[in-house]
């Protein structure tokens, strides 16, 4: 019995002696990132920014790509000065978010000026508030 605890123990000295000498592998990665990347995780981040005025009535007007999402706010921002626009990232699709009205009439009289130019898809709604 004592020499197989001789044996374990000197079988264990063994390993962890040279358990010390050998070396891990050491390399290095290299990523090859498209730096489109960085720039639409910025773009998201703006996107998905915080909404201090969440409270108030919003008008949609637009919900689907993102180029197309462009063309139609900067249609909007040529035929309106009156309210504002926000291009919002709402999985999967990038939306149009219109103006930013205390009462849901002040959107109602804004939607029915916007519906002339806008006609189709546009609708009021309040944006759910993000929990922190």
């Amino acid at each position: 019995m004592n020499s197989r605890f001789l044996k374990t123990f000197c079988l264990s000295l063994a390993l962890t002696l040279t358990s010390s000498i050998v070396l891990a592998q050491q390399g290095t990665v290299v990523v090859n990132q498209d730096p489109e990347i960085t720039t639409l995780l910025k773009l998201k981040k703006q996107i998905n920014s915080e909404d201090e005025d969440s409270d108030r009535y919003k008008i949609q007007i637009y919900s689907g790509s993102r180029t197309q999402a462009e063309s139609v706010e900067n249609s909007f921002d040529n035929s309106f000065n009156s309210w504002s626009s926000k291009l919002v990232y709402e999985t999967p699709n990038y939306k149009i978010w219109v103006g930013s009205f205390r009462k849901r009439i002040e959107a109602e009289r804004a939607l029915k000026e916007i519906n002339k130019k806008f006609p189709t898809g546009t609708f009021i709604f309040k944006p759910k508030k993000k929990n922190k």
